[in-house]
Formats: C-alpha cells, sequence, structure tokens
C-alpha cells in the first residue's frame, strides 16, 4: 500500500528540529557512487519541468524520484509529487506533495549554510522574498542562534508585512518592510534571498562588510539574484560545484569553478574553511540535490506512519 501524503498530513508531522538532524546527517554521509541526475526543461510559455532522481542516503533503505512543475505566475508556483520508493523492492511506499517537501528541504538546508558561514554575532535578518522557502529558512535559522532583528522586502506589500508580522511576533521583535532589497539589507548581518528574479537584486555596493548572503532562487538557467561584482569579491559555498557553474549562481553570473571555494558537504565535514575572516563576505548558493528530497521524505514518511497519518492507497488493485 502507498501512503499519500497532503500538505496539511506533511505539516502536521514534520518537526524543524528533526529535519534539521536529518539534513545534517546527510551533508556529513560519505557520497555514493551512484551519481545523481537533476533535469530541467523549459516548457512552452512560462513554465519548466524539474526532474530530480535519485535521492539516495547512505543507511536508508529507500529512494526517491521527485517530478516538480515550476510556473512563476502561479500560487503555488511549484507543484508536482516526490515518489518514495523501497530501495530493496522499488515498492512505491509513498507519494508526497513536492511543494512542501522542497520548501522544508530547501529552506531548512539553507539554515544549516547560513548558520556555518555567518559570522558567530550575526543576528539581524533581512529577508528578500517572503515565500514558502524563506519562512523555513527561519524557522530553522532561529533554531540554530539567536535572531534579535528581522527586515523583510517583497514585490508584494502585502506579503512582505505579514511575513514580517509572523515572524517578528514570534521572535518577539518589531520587524519593518523595506522598500527595495538594498535598503533591506544595509544593516543586517544575515541577508535570505528566495526569488524568482531574472536580473541581480544586490551588488558589491549594496552589501555590509562581513556580511552573509544565502542565495535560494539561482537555481537554473536563466534565474540571479546576485551581480558577477558582489560574488567575485565573496567566499562563495554552493551544494554541488558543477551544478554551480551548469544552472546555478555561478551560472548565472558567467563566473567559473574557481570562483567556488567548496561545498557545504565539505564545510560540514570539516574538508574547507568557512569563513576565513571577519570582514569576509560570505554567500550560500545552493541548486538542490535529490538527497535532500529523501532525506526529508523519509522523515516524513517515518513520522506518518508512526502517528497514523496520511490516507494509503493501492496502485496495484
Amino acid at each position: 500500500m502507498t501512503l499519500l501524503l497532503t500538505r496539511s498530513d506533511l505539516e502536521s508531522v514534520l518537526d524543524p528540529a528533526a529535519c534539521l538532524d536529518a539534513l545534517r546527517r546527510g551533508f556529513t554521509a560519505e557520497e555514493g557512487e551512484i551519481q545523481p541526475r537533476r533535469v530541467v526543461t523549459a516548457l512552452p510559455g512560462q513554465g519548466s519541468a524539474t526532474a530530480l532522481l535519485p535521492g539516495l542516503v547512505g543507511g536508508t533503505p529507500a529512494y526517491t524520484v521527485k517530478v516538480n512543475a515550476k510556473f512563476p505566475g502561479g500560487r503555488p508556483a511549484l507543484r508536482g509529487v516526490v515518489c518514495l520508493h523501497d530501495l530493496h523492492t522499488g515498492e512505491t511506499l509513498a507519494l508526497l506533495d513536492s511543494a512542501t517537501v522542497t520548501a522544508w528541504r530547501t529552506g531548512l538546508a539553507a539554515a544549516l549554510g547560513t548558520h556555518a558561514l555567518a559570522r558567530p554575532d550575526a543576528d539581524t535578518v533581512a529577508v528578500i522574498g517572503a515565500g514558502a522557502q524563506a519562512e523555513l529558512v527561519m524557522r530553522g535559522l532561529a533554531l540554530l542562534r539567536p535572531v534579535r532583528g528581522l527586515t523583510v522586502c517583497d514585490l508584494d506589500a502585502r506579503r512582505a508585512a505579514g511575513f514580517a508580522a509572523r515572524h517578528g511576533a514570534r521572535l518577539g521583535l518589531d520587524a519593518p518592510v523595506a522598500p527595495a532589497p538594498r535598503d533591506a539589507v544595509r544593516h543586517a548581518g544575515i541577508a535570505v534571498l528566495a526569488t524568482w528574479a531574472r536580473r541581480p537584486l544586490l551588488h558589491a555596493a549594496d552589501v555590509p562588510r562581513g556580511a552573509h548572503i544565502t542565495s535560494l532562487g539561482a537555481d537554473e538557467p536563466g534565474k540571479a539574484e546576485l551581480g558577477a561584482d558582489l560574488l567575485e569579491g565573496a567566499r562563495v559555498v554552493v551544494d554541488d560545484v558543477a551544478l554551480a557553474v551548469e544552472m546555478g549562481v555561478l551560472a548565472s553570473a558567467g563566473l567559473d569553478v574557481k570562483h567556488a571555494a567548496g561545498t557545504l558537504r565539505d564545510l560540514l565535514r570539516g574538508q574547507v574553511p568557512g569563513r576565513v575572516k571577519g570582514g569576509e563576505v560570505t554567500v550560500y548558493a545552493p541548486v538542490g540535490l535529490p538527497w535532500q528530497d529523501l532525506a526529508l521524505s523519509w522523515t516524513a514518511y517515518t513520522a506518518a506512519r508512526a502517528a497514523g497519518v496520511g490516507r494509503e492507497f493501492d496502485f496495484m488493485a
């Protein structure tokens, strides 16, 4: 029997702390011999189709295949499914709402990268793009370090105000709304960008000395959040160097492999240093990897089974 897990099912069983632990274990695990694939195909008009496979993590007896439809004008902009399969038989264990899995794994993995690279005393956060992924970055980051300041910027002023009020209240902060990205980051120690931008939102002159920037938007060809001048002068960490050059943050800026200081896996395993100098600007800019879908999906599946959440469906009937 296959367990069907909707957005509300997933939200009811997922715990940010448990998911952070699962992602941290995935980042520090040995890499397998099977190379994952990320396929992005443009569609007529505004949309694109993305497939990530297989999601594998050592010690987890399952794998994932994710298929997404991305339509920037939609609400939500991302729709799809994550198929969770038994590693030994191929049985379809679960179908999970992809938008929820993607937001949780992207946001919480970004929280890990942000915490690892930001100055230890950085406690003021600017959020540019007040969507689902930024929500999870804030929830994860608040578990990893104190947050004593928040400023929010979004194309939709009402959404920015709602995000600021929601997270400001949760953190006990006055959270103002900024009219433009450069205004949001002016006094921030940490900036989180999660947008659909096709042109850079920030350049070197906009970013304070010693700040950290997490950029989640440059995850496929044509998307860009950070200017080449900013990236050239920063210490840039990615989740996969080859993908960053092919379709991620380095590709969008016309930069090559020498501009990547390493991956978050390298950093968390102690194989490359993170921040070298307190005054340097650091950047974490992931594309998103299939194993992260498995880490979240397996965590959700086991929690849902234990709690009796979800609906069973027999595809073989």
